[in-house]
């Protein structure tokens, strides 16, 4: 009993995970394309190993050594340090002594106003606010000892000058140092000179750009004048078995050879094949929940992630998360759907390279939350203006977020947020410019082009409207009917209507030999009597209808109505012609050439190009149980003649769409107030 609930459990999940429709079949050179870039991808993103050394500065040394020669040894870590130091500036700055001057006399005059009020019991304005002991402790001071106490005071001064006062110095840093120059003075005069010296000196720089002094810097810096090196003599200890290898020792090591860089072949065959595995998963999943997906579409998605990983490995750690993982995430959610956009960004993730400083972690984990956020958010934007929101938010929003997390974790980030959040914009921005071309070259279809395509004035449209004024308004009324029934299972309701208005468009070769264009008494079947002829002029119309897709670029998924509209349904009027004549006529030549429908979504059209006309055709007094009887006969027989057999419908979607066809067919017989029309009065002259 328990092992049929199992067997029964395990085969209600594998019809769940089957996909709703047939996956379309790739062509051998194409899957071949498709393995050959997993394969690249594998490669760049396993390439660190291929070149890993055996010895990494911190580790334990696992052996001792000496330096066998004397050498000059280049010490990278101090030449990094050197460029880091290099890239805020190369002005040298000196000592003005004109500012020197003005901030002298400036405190000369601050003192003659102390001597005033030293003197004077009258209130005058101050230099700065005196406390009642300070004040007592200036009226108290003779002669000598107040001259001595101005002297301390300038000395002091003097000493903070020289050493360059920069601009815009915090108050409290300036009474410190003061302080400590002040420092020999009784407590009171310690405290007044302070602050008088820092009244003076506040908000004041006595230094300026040197023009001379900073080409020669920088003519240093160009000509790479005082690398650090490190001097070695032979014997010297290089590295003691079991202690952390120091970055100098690493540079002497590697200097002398003892660095192995050569290929670890078992390290790297075991992230190859991860990675390899990673990506040939992420194919997967994009078939899996698109089974329509083209190679070139795969390809896109191989090929953004192959230029992550070599953008990680060209950048190292100075690669941003947030710039790398984003736009391909909303570009790939836009066109193919959230899901494939989520996959990828998965693939992207665990792709990254190792190892993560916890900086860095939390870098990746907030752009992981932005790329789900845009994916989630992009597939279901049906206007441009909308994109153009996302890409003004999500950048501010991660800045944001990373700075709060990095700054509540104690851990300030080395790199510039607004730069990094400028640049991201941009690249958003850049995608949305560029973003019609790569979807007319990938074949992609986003909500914002099949509304564009959609348009009514869309010059192929319109030259339906005109030439075919009877197939366009049957056009309109089926993408009606199979709105309202794509609505009612959940498919996608903007590809079923603009596919509804294009799957008739083969009809322009030839207006006249269909009956919704023809006038009466005028059909030129009746004239051709040649059943085969006529059958010939019915599949024509798929045929002509796929030249002018592919002549005004319609995208793959909405050229699929116009064959598989009619599948490999019978032309039964014809057939019935051609067996008068000979009985043993075969069936298949009086049929479509199909496929039939390959998705929901186009057998939804199906089934409303089936329904339209005998909808239509229904007498005033028809009852809604009627209405829906016959519309279910219709739906059965093309379930029976096998024309739903690869589209994924259930049967309670099918009996969704019954149901929802009939909703239409009511709001389209609604009654009307019969308005009385007066009688024409008779002229008289």
């Amino acid at each position: 009993m328990r092992w049929q609930r199992l067997h029964s459990l395990w085969h209600a999940w594998l019809r769940a995970e089957q996909p709703q429709q047939r996956i379309t079949p790739w062509r051998l050179r194409d899957s071949g394309a498709v393995l050959l870039v997993c394969i690249l991808v594998a490669l760049v993103a396993s390439w660190p190993w291929l070149v890993e050394p055996n010895l990494t500065i911190g580790m334990p040394a696992p052996f001792t050594a000496r330096a066998p020669k004397p050498a000059r040894v280049l010490d990278s870590s101090a030449l990094e340090q050197r460029r880091q130091q290099m890239l805020p500036r190369t002005t040298v700055q000196v000592v003005d002594e004109q500012a020197n001057q003005a901030m002298f006399r400036q405190l000369e005059a601050n003192l003659k106003q102390l001597e005033q009020l030293a003197e004077e019991d009258q209130p005058r304005v101050e230099p700065l606010k005196l406390t009642a002991a300070e004040r007592s402790w200036l009226r108290q001071q003779d002669p000598v000892a107040l001259a001595q106490w101005q002297r301390d005071l300038r000395q002091g001064q003097l000493r903070m000058l020289s050493q360059g006062l920069a601009p815009g110095l915090a108050e409290g840093q300036l009474l410190a140092a003061a302080r400590l120059q002040l420092e020999s003075l009784p407590p009171q005069g310690r405290e007044l000179g302070a602050r008088l010296l820092a009244r003076t000196l506040q908000g004041q720089t006595n230094l300026r750009s040197d023009p001379a002094l900073s080409q020669r810097r920088l003519e240093a810096l160009v000509s790479q004048q005082g690398i650090p090196t490190i001097q070695v003599r032979s014997g010297d200890l290089i590295t003691r078995q079991g202690e952390p290898i120091t970055p100098q020792a690493f540079d002497v090591l590697d200097y002398f050879g003892l660095v192995n860089r050569r290929p670890r072949p078992l390290a790297w065959l075991g992230h190859f094949l991860e990675a390899l595995a990673v990506t040939a998963v992420m194919v997967l999943l994009l078939r899996r929940w698109r089974p329509c997906l083209e190679p070139r579409q795969a390809l896109l998605a191989l090929g953004t992630l192959l230029l992550v990983q070599g953008l990680n490995l060209w950048l190292g750690p100075v690669a941003s998360p947030l710039v790398l993982l984003v736009p391909p995430t909303l570009l790939l959610a836009q066109g193919l759907g959230s899901v494939c956009g989520l996959a990828w960004l998965a693939a992207a993730t665990l792709l990254w390279p190792l190892p993560l400083t916890s900086s860095l972690a939390l870098r990746l984990l907030v752009a992981t939350a932005t790329a789900t956020i845009a994916a989630l958010s992009a597939a279901h934007q049906r206007r441009r203006s909308g994109l153009l929101q996302l890409a003004v938010l999500l950048p501010s929003g991660a800045v944001l977020l990373q700075w709060l997390l990095l700054e509540g974790s104690g851990q300030p980030g080395q790199f510039d947020l607004i730069s990094e959040a400028l640049l991201l914009g941009g690249l958003l921005m850049g995608g949305l410019l560029l973003a019609p071309l790569v979807e007319s070259f990938f074949g992609l279809l986003t909500r914002a082009r099949l509304l564009e395509l959609a348009d009514l004035e869309r010059p192929l449209l319109r030259r339906l409207s005109c030439e075919a004024p009877g197939t366009f308004e049957h056009t309109l009324m089926i993408a009606g009917l199979a709105e309202e029934g794509a609505r009612s299972i959940g498919a996608d309701v903007d590809l079923v209507r603009t596919g509804a208005l294009y799957h008739d468009v083969g009809k322009l070769h030839g207006p006249q030999w269909f009956i919704e264009n023809q006038e009466e008494d005028c059909n030129p079947h009746d004239r051709l009597d040649d059943p085969f002829a006529s059958a010939a002029v019915l599949q024509a119309h798929v045929d002509e209808g796929l030249k002018l897709a592919r002549r005004h670029r319609l995208p793959k998924p909405l050229a699929d109505f116009i064959p598989e509209h009619q599948g490999t349904l019978k032309m039964g009027y014809f057939l019935h012609q051609a067996r008068e004549r000979d009985a043993t006529v075969p069936e298949a030549r009086f049929r479509y050439r199909g496929p039939t429908p390959r998705s929901r979504e186009t057998a939804i059209l199906m089934l409303a190009d089936g329904c339209e006309a005998a909808l239509r055709s229904l007498p005033p007094g028809t009852r809604e149980a009627e209405a829906r009887a016959m519309v279910r006969r219709i739906v059965e027989a093309r379930q029976a003649d096998g024309q739903l057999s690869c589209s994924g419908i259930s049967r309670a979607e099918l009996e969704l769409l019954i149901r929802a066809f009939v909703r239409v067919w009511k709001r389209m017989r609604h009654r009307r107030i019969p308005y009385p029309i007066p009688a024409r009065k008779a002229f008289s002259a």
